[in-house]
Parts: C-alpha cells; structure tokens; sequence
C-alpha cells in the first residue's frame, strides 16, 4: 500500500503554484525574471523597465516606458487624506504604520471595486508609486520633518532619495538605489509574495493583497535582516581592528548566534543579487570618502565564509549600501517593500488571470478521532 508524503516544515521545496514570473535556480546561483537573468537586469535595466517586465512579461519598447513613467508620475503625490492620518498617527514601527497608510490608500481610489484586468493594472501602478511615496514620508515625519512632494521630472530611486532626504541625489547614488530596488523586485513565492497571492485567491481587493504581504514582510525571519547587519556593523565600528572584528564574530558564533546576512533558504552559492550590493556598496563608500563600512563589511564576510562556509545574502551589503546613501535604519525594511510592491502585484495580477482559490491541507497530529464527549457534571 502506497504511504503518504510527509508534510516539509515551512513547506520547503513544495511546489504550490505555476508561474511566469520568476525563475530560481538555488544550485547555481540564478534568479531571473520573466526569463531576463538578475546580473543583465542590474546592469542595464532601471527600475520602471523591471515592473514593466514584471507586468507585462517583456521590456518595453520606449515610447511604453515613457508612458509608464508618465502613469507612475502621474500617481506618486498622496492623497491628503492619508497624510492627515500620517500625521495623526502615534510614533510607530515604520512598517506598522506602512501598512496602516497603504491600506488607507484603497479608500482614495476611484476604481477600487473595478476588477476589470485594465484596471487591476492600474491600481498596480498606483500602488507601486506610492508606496514609494509613503516610506520617504514615513521617514520624514519619524525625523520630525514635513513630507517632501514628489518632483514630476525625476524618475522613481532619485525621486524616493530626494523626497527621503529634501536634497537631489547624485547620479552615484541614484543608479546605486535604481539597481538596489531592481535586485529586490521580486523572488518568486517568498513568503510576503505567497500571502498576497493567497489573499487575492480569495478575489479581496489588490490594496488588501498587497497590505497581506506588507504584515508577513514585517516578520523577522522575512524582512529587517539588513537592519540587523547594520546594527551589528555600528556595534563593531568602521575603524575597528582586525582584532575586534574578530573576537566580535567569534563571539557571535561561539554563542550560536546567527551572523545577520549570511546563508539562504534557496541559494547554496552565492546569491546572485549579494554580488552587485557588494560592489555598490564599495563605490559609494569611495564617493562618499567613508570607506569603512565597505572594508568593515568585507573582513566579517572573509572570516564567515572561512568559519562557516556561508555566502553574504540580499542584506547584508545592502545594509551598508542604504547606509551610506543617508538612509534611517528604522526604513530598511520598508524600502523593501518600495521594490518589492511591484513583484507583489505582478503575483497578484497573474493570480486573478487565473484564479483558483488557494486551500490547502493540514496533516492532523492531534488527538484520536473520534474522542469521547464528558458532559461538564462528569468532569
């Protein structure tokens, strides 16, 4: 008689969908887009050309792309509405207050109950451009300043840096952040993806699918790795000695500790979007004339990998990357979401094109069925 398969702890390596989206290869180190490998994407794509990609499933032609950045202009300013609730809101998580806002968003938009697929898309771009928009404002207000409006020429990472920071970004850190929300637009069914697609299964609205992956992204075993790096490297310091970084991740690792940013669930090499953070990473540090936290982060990347055999993931030199763009650590993980929001909703477009509601089984481990019933007199 046949056995039936055991269920995998946090479902790994089960297949729980089809998609067109996103291609991992773990083994070898590839992650792909719509076909489109990450290291050809980073090096000449911008960010509005990968959610085209990701949406329609082919780079755009460059009249598209220019509307494409016409419609996400067009849509970056918030509502008023939402910036009174910012305001209003008690100090907060960023990302507490992320999902706070970006749920708000839904109350503001016209065709919220339209689920014709031109309008899916629409919402898609909408909410791509002002996520974006309501993280620089999350930081602004966490600093005690006034949100900074979007400028209707620049394009989506030198407008995020400029409306984060109130100052116009060089090119250096405009295209390091272009290539960073490339590298983190989408990796197929990691968990925030997997609970939007789930959501919108359920054919709720896109605000609610994407507000889904907004809370599992909020979770510390998903988002906040590189927070955790950048914590560690201020712990350290950049001009700490051989010596110190040493018996600081000795320490860590006679502890048992977790080294933040290192191994991967999927990756047993190299993860292919950790080699262009690296090299971002050391050129705004040579701009900026800070090298430390590139030399820093480099020294406890030889000693883990000499210790544990472990490879750098996503984090942990976008940590130093964000850092050394002036960007708050409280932010890190909501920028994720900045990127990220456009792989969510191409997921979740390809989800209503072919929906089926997702439902899937538990294996009981409880107690025998049927038990018998005690009336409360007898207990």
């Amino acid at each position: 008689m046949a056995t039936e398969a055991k269920p995998r702890a946090g479902l790994e390596d089960v297949v729980a969908t089809s998609s067109e989206v996103c291609f991992i290869d773990g083994d070898r180190g590839i992650l792909a887009y719509r076909g489109y490998d990450i290291h050809d994407l980073a090096k000449y794509a911008s960010f509005e050309e990968t959610c085209y990609l990701l949406w329609h499933g082919e780079l755009p032609a460059r009249a598209a792309l220019g509307d494409l950045q016409s419609q996400l202009a067009a849509a970056r300013s918030l509502p008023e509405g939402v910036l009174r609730l910012l305001k209003a809101l008690p100090a907060a998580n960023a990302m507490d207050q992320l999902r706070t806002l970006s749920s708000a968003l839904a109350h503001y938009d016209p065709e919220i109950d339209d689920r014709s697929p031109q309008a899916q898309y629409r919402k898609a771009v909408r909410l791509t451009a002002r996520v974006a928009t309501l993280v620089a404002a999350i930081g602004r207000v966490l600093q005690g300043k006034g949100p900074v409006e979007p400028d209707p020429v620049m394009g989506h990472a030198s407008n995020f840096l400029y409306m984060l920071t109130g100052n116009r970004p060089s090119g250096t850190a405009t295209r390091a952040f272009d290539v960073a929300l490339v590298l983190h637009a989408d990796h197929e069914l990691n968990a925030s993806t997997f609970a939007a697609r789930v959501a919108a299964a359920t054919l709720t609205d896109i605000y609610s699918a994407i507000v889904a992956g907004i809370g599992t992204l909020k979770g510390p075993l998903h988002g906040g790795a590189n927070a955790d790096v950048m914590q560690m490297l201020l712990e350290i310091g950049p001009d700490a000695d051989g010596q110190r970084i040493e018996q600081t991740i000795r320490a860590r690792l006679g502890r048992k500790e977790k080294i933040p940013g290192f191994g991967h669930r999927v990756y047993h090499t190299e993860d292919p979007r950790a080699t262009h953070l690296r090299r971002m990473s050391r050129e705004l540090g040579e701009q900026s004339g800070q090298r430390g936290w590139f030399e820093l982060s480099r020294r406890i990347e030889t000693l883990v990998k000499s210790e544990k055999r472990l490879n750098p993931n996503v984090d942990f030199y976008s940590a130093s990357t964000y850092y050394s763009l002036g960007i708050p650590i409280e932010l890190f993980t909501p920028i994720f979401a900045v990127s990220r929001v456009s792989g969510w909703t191409a997921h979740v477009l390809e989800q209503y094109a072919n929906n089926r509601l997702i439902r899937p089984r538990a294996d009981y481990t409880g107690p025998h069925v049927p038990r018998p019933f005690i009336r409360i007199d007898e207990r």
